[in-house]
């Protein structure tokens, strides 16, 4: 009954519905791309690749409404002012602003794809997606930075260490280390297709197979929903009496 209530609850949210949605999708290329590869001329196979597009369709359409929240936690972040790591600082200043031109340009592709717009779908998808994978890599370098800094002040000397890390603040630092990881982890995942999904002739654009295009999908979905699980747990243990 817990994990029923979990999903419910995470399915009346639009985040949570959204990781659902993606983690389902990116299952259904997976596996489609598999059916295909294997049994030429799959089916089912075939059937699930269509499906998965559906429900990546649907996202994008409810992206649509993602532009004023995005603007909102762009302005709360600012400058950063208050981030102690400048190089910290400008990365997530940078993939702010990467996050934010994103929308307005997928929305323009969607319009021209939906006969809205006039305009060449083609080239708002390769920008929206250039745009994606600047702000994946810009986070890449973000976590690779987080855990050179987070390790270093693991492996602090001895007294030093005793007298500015205790026992709580070491397993907080470790906690917060695991969680930069899977971040990076997930990231690599997605820049993975970013990039197959850029114009043909850049790196491996354009060459990737479907059940490898799901599966790298796939696994960026679920430490996504990992992390979304693990931070609930937290925020439960913090507010227990």
């Amino acid at each position: 009954m817990a994990a029923l209530r979990g999903l419910v609850a995470a399915l009346e949210s639009y985040r949570g519905r959204d990781r659902l949605i993606r983690t389902l999708g990116y299952c259904c290329h997976l596996v489609g791309g598999v059916l295909v590869e294997q049994c030429s001329g799959s089916d089912l196979g075939t059937r699930l690749l269509a499906l998965s597009t559906e429900l990546s369709h649907c996202r994008t359409v409810l992206r649509l409404f993602d532009d004023l929240a995005m603007f909102a936690y762009t302005k709360q972040y600012g400058l950063g002012t208050e981030e102690e790591d400048v190089f910290v600082r400008w990365l997530s200043v940078l993939g702010n602003v990467a996050d934010q031109l994103y929308y307005p340009c997928e929305h323009i592709a969607w319009a021209a794809d939906a006969k809205v717009l006039r305009v060449d779908s083609a080239r708002w998808w390769a920008l929206s997606t250039a745009l994606w994978g600047l702000s994946l890599l810009l986070g890449i370098a973000r976590s690779l930075w987080m855990v050179l800094r987070l390790r270093q002040k693991l492996r602090s000397p001895p007294m030093a260490f005793t007298s500015r890390l205790p026992p709580g603040k070491r397993r907080a630092v470790e906690a917060q280390i695991q969680a930069e990881v899977l971040t990076l982890l997930s990231n690599l995942a997605d820049l993975g297709n970013a990039v197959h999904w850029l114009p043909p002739g850049l790196l491996w654009a354009g060459r990737l197979p479907a059940w490898l295009v799901g599966l790298l999908g796939t696994v960026s979905s679920l430490l996504s929903m990992y992390q979304a699980a693990q931070a609930r747990g937290s925020r439960a243990d913090a507010t227990t009496p």
